[in-house]
């Protein structure tokens, strides 16, 4: 099959296409925090970065937790999906990691692109 390689777009009507969508968001914000906020604090004397930086992540964070719940709630996502994407919110690159098997979840419930 041709399409096979190819992902759908996200559609944000979907709870999994948000969860992955702020997975997304969530995940930048980490690798923005590491890699080039806790930096320039440290090697820059710029706390601001840090500060900025880390408080958009905890919101997306706590954005991320809750889309999570609502997806488990809905029962578009099992619990065992919601543990993995909660646990992969908690390194660098898991929520890249993990949004292929979970556009496959969403492809296989039926995930329409209206």
């Amino acid at each position: 099959m041709a399409s096979e390689g190819v992902r759908k777009p996200l559609n944000l009507r979907d709870p999994v296409g948000r969860v992955r969508f702020v997975g997304m968001l969530e995940g930048l914000s980490f690798l923005i925090l590491l890699f080039i906020a806790m930096p320039l604090k440290y090697l820059a004397d710029q706390p601001m970065a840090v500060r900025v930086t880390g408080m958009a992540h905890g919101v997306l964070f706590l954005l991320f937790l809750f889309v999570i719940f609502q997806a488990w709630g809905n029962k578009a996502l099992t619990t065992k999906q919601s543990a993995l994407a909660f646990l992969a919110s908690l390194v660098p690159f898991g929520p890249f990691l993990i949004d292929r098997r979970l556009a496959e979840s969403a492809t296989q419930s039926g995930d329409s692109v209206d």
